[in-house]
């Protein structure tokens, strides 16, 4: 039998793409088609007052599957590191992680790599997970530079993340206007 012959399902694959790119829609095609039952990770902290942001979280609710588990705020890393369950893992985005954790440090004005304890346990995790896990993460950083120090952090900050899960993932998807490419 030849090496062809085989597929096996990637255990990790880094979802990535802009705002209203459809990367979230795509990632959740994907957890929908892979074997077992499916837990959601939702890492977004909502704020009452932004009307917006939560009518874009209602929107994730409305579209997933009933049968779904969803963890709302959750944090990645921990939750990684706890025993996993039977079937697949979506943590839905690095993003808001990423400014969450910035947050909690209040490190919008602290040198570059003061969150790096942070990333470095959410890769850690990652790269330990025995089960399938498919991570949706902003891409950013392709056009206008940030106007203010805590955008640049960012811009700086979520690249350098998704560069290194890039690296540990087995597949990487980019998505723009709905049109998913694989990178690797």
């Amino acid at each position: 039998m030849s090496h062809s012959a085989f597929t096996v399902e990637p255990r990790r694959t880094l979802v990535l793409g802009g705002a209203r790119s459809g990367k979230s829609g795509y990632a959740e095609e994907l957890a929908e088609h892979a074997a077992g039952p499916v837990r959601y990770l939702a890492t977004s902290i909502p704020d009452p007052a932004d009307l917006d942001f939560a009518e874009r979280i209602a929107a994730h609710r409305d579209r997933r599957p009933a049968d779904w588990t969803v963890l709302e705020s959750a944090d990645p890393a921990a939750v990684l590191a706890a025993p996993a369950p039977e079937g697949s893992t979506l943590i839905d985005d690095i993003g808001t992680w990423l400014t969450a954790r910035i947050d909690a440090r209040a490190a919008w004005d602290s040198p570059r790599g003061t969150i790096t304890p942070d990333t470095d346990a959410l890769l850690t995790a990652v790269a330990a997970y025995p089960r399938r896990l498919i991570i949706v993460s902003p891409e950013v950083g392709m056009g206008v530079v940030p106007a203010t120090r805590s955008g640049r952090l960012f811009r700086d900050e979520i690249g350098t993340l998704n560069q290194r899960l890039a690296q540990i993932c087995d597949e990487a998807f980019l998505v723009v206007a709905g049109l998913p490419m694989r990178l690797k």
